[in-house]
């Protein structure tokens, strides 16, 4: 996690199929995050870039995928957040 400029940049590593969408501390160095989509025909990561919108309080159109389109490793952009997400910059 790190900054550039005004956005925040976030490595994840996502579980799909989880029972509900949340954080779920770290993982092998990037965030972990359970969402409830399955990875289907890009279901998970539509999902889960509304739920980041939501975390960091942004229009989804602020939240870009940059790395791993079907990964589970990932890597977001999120412009301008209004917020951080609890435990986000905790090393």
């Amino acid at each position: 996690m790190a900054w550039d400029g005004d956005d925040f940049i976030v490595d994840l590593h996502v579980q799909p199929r989880a029972s509900k969408d949340e954080f779920a501390g770290l993982f092998d160095g990037r965030v972990k995050v359970r969402v409830k989509a399955s990875p289907v025909d890009g279901k998970a990561n539509e999902h889960l870039i509304a739920f980041l919108a939501k975390q960091f309080e942004v229009a989804k159109s602020q939240v870009l995928l940059v790395r791993g389109e079907s990964a589970r490793d990932k890597r977001f952009r999120i412009r301008k957040p209004k917020s951080i997400p609890p435990g986000m910059l905790d090393d």
